[in-house]
């Protein structure tokens, strides 16, 4: 789950999405535990995730003829 944090007093606050507070069955006043982690850049996360089947210069390539084609 995603949340949000919000300014309040001093402190930050976690703000629950509505549909994981009924998911849950949350009631104001219970304790839950949470793990708490920073989110990181996600280009640092997906960088080296994709996989190609071709090299760079055959997309380059193929990308070429098709603008050719346009031109």
């Amino acid at each position: 789950m995603i949340a949000k944090t919000k300014q309040w007093g001093n402190s930050l606050a976690l703000i629950i999405p509505n549909d994981k507070v009924k998911e849950m069955k949350l009631k104001p006043g219970e304790e839950i535990s949470i793990n708490i982690e920073k989110k990181s850049n996600i280009l640092k996360e997906l960088f080296g995730a994709i996989k190609f089947n071709k090299s760079t210069e055959q997309l380059l390539k193929e990308e070429r003829k098709l603008v050719s084609k346009w031109e």
